[in-house]
């Protein structure tokens, strides 16, 4: 694979971007400032942390974004359970995103160790 953008994770990770902020325009949490943007900030981190680990070229800066995307998934279920908590958000609608971000965490966790466990190409630069 030559791009990042072909990679499932990465795409999944752009949908769960639009999931928020199409929730960010919702009841209360498009009125809380602090909290809309963190969810934002938090939600661009998960395909950012995907694509800047894959441009570095090795297996073990790839498998770094993939866990640094996998800590801002965690994040965003985070920030929308307290919106959530908080009646910012209606519960169906938080929960739908919530379920996503989880199944996004989960398939970035089964690709980083299939990353960890692949070898070095000697060849790439």
């Amino acid at each position: 694979m030559e791009r990042y953008e072909g990679l499932i994770v990465w795409q999944r990770g752009m949908e769960l971007v639009e999931e928020v902020h199409r929730l960010s325009r919702l009841g209360g949490l498009a009125r809380d400032w602090g909290l809309r943007n963190q969810l934002s900030r938090s939600s661009v981190s998960v395909p950012s942390n995907i694509a800047e680990g894959y441009e570095r070229g090795g297996r073990k800066e790839f498998a770094r974004g993939l866990t640094y995307a996998k800590g801002s998934c965690g994040e965003v279920r985070t920030q929308l359970l307290i919106a959530k908590r908080v009646g910012h958000l209606p519960m169906a609608e938080a929960d739908v995103v919530i379920a996503k971000a989880g199944q996004l965490s989960a398939m970035l966790a089964r690709l980083r160790a299939a990353v960890r466990r692949q070898k070095d190409d000697p060849d790439v630069k």
